[in-house]
């Protein structure tokens, strides 16, 4: 089990943080050295409260050490508060800037995987769609940037209640996308209203896809 240091007190503290600002660069280095060391045990208690997420804690300390380098090398004592109050906004920012890049990351490929097979045996995928031939988004789909692209368009050319409907069908923000019939139920309007609706909201989609290009 990794130990830490204890955490510097508040006279500690500051003679290190002057010292890291007021320094030669030997005095410099050594005083940041230690600002980072006796800190650790607080980027190991932040990380501790993302353990249910689908990484290491290892690797969770990593980056929050990350948030802490930067939070020593940024932090105002003039500004009132202590360091540790700061780095820890630091360290959790980096770690929720991990966790959203994965998550960004996850509903771009599942963009791309199967989610079962249709009346005639034909895989379905995630934006595989049930309107008109023409309004095919996917088949211009062949890489991650595309995929990239087409979830800025969503924002940018769909309105209110065309872009509602599109990201409650493809989970975009969820991850779990829903039918046209529970949508309908949600929004008190029909499947028909919500399909038609969703093949308008994909055809200006792929418009604005190919002008992008």
């Amino acid at each position: 089990m990794q130990t830490f240091q204890k955490p510097l007190s508040e006279t500690e503290e500051a003679y290190y943080i002057k010292m890291l600002r007021e320094g030669n660069e030997l005095q410099a280095k050594e005083a940041r050295g230690i600002l980072i060391e006796r800190n650790l045990r607080l980027v190991a208690h932040i990380a501790k409260k993302y353990q249910n997420v689908e990484e290491e804690q290892e690797d969770l300390i990593s980056i929050g050490t990350i948030g802490l380098i930067k939070a020593v090398s940024t932090f105002e004592p003039s500004k009132g508060s202590r360091l540790a109050t700061y780095a820890a906004r630091c360290i959790d920012n980096e770690l929720l800037m991990l966790l959203r890049a994965k998550k960004k990351a996850s509903k771009e490929v599942s963009l791309y995987e199967p989610l079962g097979t249709d009346k005639e045996g034909n895989e379905i995928k995630l934006l595989d769609i049930t309107v008109s031939e023409q309004v095919d988004v996917v088949e211009q789909l062949s890489t991650r940037e595309d995929v990239s692209k087409l979830m800025a368009l969503v924002d940018k050319v769909l309105e209110g209640r065309e872009k509602e409907i599109i990201i409650m069908r493809y989970g975009l923000l969820t991850g779990e996308e829903i039918t046209q019939r529970e949508i309908g139920k949600k929004l008190g309007i029909s499947r028909s209203y919500v399909s038609r609706i969703e093949k308008k909201a994909l055809q200006k989609l792929r418009k604005a896809f190919e002008q992008v290009g």
